[in-house]
Formats: structure tokens, C-alpha cells, sequence
């Protein structure tokens, strides 16, 4: 059985490689690996999470599940005063974070552990392209958990395909949140905007 990028310590072979990327008008450089998720690059639905969240985070960002380090890194790039924290299970993912950080000329910090484990605070906005190959009850305890973990103003944005049940995602989120809007759909993705309380973003 092929190794999950889900895991905490990977052990399969490195297969270190570079990757490099634009990204609405700024270039980046990766490092990925084998054992993370998405190595080869940027995934569309992550692509479409940033495109949308991007222009509304201020304040404290949770990049949850940061693999390699994508979302964040981006985000600290073009949203600079973000007060931006990093965290995955996957220490091999954690530690490429880390690297392309320091590679991309910004500063955030990074963590590893269980979901909000090595986490402390509470955010102003949540980023999450959940592990649904982990299993439903643990993707749903990442929900739950997020919900605890904003303030009453703040924002969880996730993506979600639609053949990996969005609209079900989208009835759980109801039970959790105040309020939950479908922001955008493209190729199969579905972008959700959750707030504790109704507000315009």
C-alpha cells in the first residue's frame, strides 16, 4: 500500500525537486518531495482557494494542512501584514514549509501536530484543502475544530470537489456555522466561505 501524505513521519524514498510558479503577477520557487501532498505543484483547487481568499485576509491566518507550503507562502507574499501560522501532521511537509519560506523571502510560523495540536491562538481566518482521503470523521473534526478556533468576525475557507461530496460538506458546515456561502465553483471545486457570524467579506 502506497504511502499517505496524511502521515505524521513519512519514509519513503526523498525525491526532492523544484518548482517553480507565478502567481497573480509574483514568481515563487518550491522545494517538494515525495510523501507530501501534491508534489508535482500547485493543484487547481488550491489554486482556486487562493484566487478567492487571497484578497480578503487580514489580521491572523491558519494555513491548516500547509503540505509543502503553498497557501502560505503565497499569502505571506502578496498579504505581507498577515500574521500568518503554518501547521500539518506530515513532518516531511512541515520542514519543506519551513525551506520555502526562508527560499521565498518571508517569515511565518510553522508547526506540526494533529489538526489545532501544536496550535495555540485563535485566527482571523482559516485555510483549509481538507485530507479527504484521511476519512470523513477526521476531515469533519477538522470543521469542528476550526469553528472553535475563530474569532466571532472570523472566517473559515475551504475547498472541496464536488465528487468528493461538497454539497453533504455543505450541510455539515451549515450545523456548525452561522453562516456558509458557496463563493465560487470551477472544474469540480466548490470554495466555501464559513463565518460564526453573517457578515459581508
Amino acid at each position: 500500500m502506497s504511502e499517505q501524505y496524511f502521515e505524521a513521519h513519512p519514509v519513503s524514498a526523498h525525491q526532492l525537486r523544484e518548482i517553480k510558479l507565478s502567481f497573480l503577477g509574483t514568481d515563487f520557487v518550491f522545494e517538494t518531495d515525495a510523501g507530501v501532498f501534491s508534489r508535482d505543484g500547485l493543484d487547481d483547487g488550491t489554486e482556486l482557494l487562493l484566487k478567492e481568499a487571497l484578497p480578503h485576509l487580514s489580521g491572523r491566518v491558519l494555513d491548516l494542512g500547509c503540505g509543502w507550503g503553498a497557501v502560505g507562502v503565497i499569502s505571506k507574499k502578496i498579504k505581507p501584514a498577515a500574521d500568518l501560522v503554518m501547521t500539518d501532521i506530515n513532518t516531511r511537509a512541515a520542514e519543506l514549509a519551513k525551506r520555502n519560506l526562508r527560499r521565498n523571502g518571508v517569515q511565518a510560523e510553522v508547526v506540526s501536530g494533529d489538526g489545532f495540536e501544536a496550535v495555540e491562538g485563535i485566527f482571523d481566518w482559516i485555510l483549509l484543502n481538507p485530507p479527504i482521503r484521511a476519512g470523513k470523521q477526521l476531515v469533519y473534526s477538522l470543521y469542528q475544530d476550526s469553528a472553535q478556533r475563530l474569532r466571532d468576525s472570523g472566517t473559515l475557507a475551504i475547498v472541496i470537489r464536488k465528487q468528493q461530496g461538497a454539497l453533504s460538506t455543505k450541510d455539515y458546515l451549515q450545523t456548525l456555522f452561522e453562516e456558509v456561502r458557496l463563493i465560487n465553483r470551477k472544474k469540480g471545486y466548490h470554495i466555501y466561505f464559513c463565518g460564526r457570524t453573517k457578515h459581508e467579506v
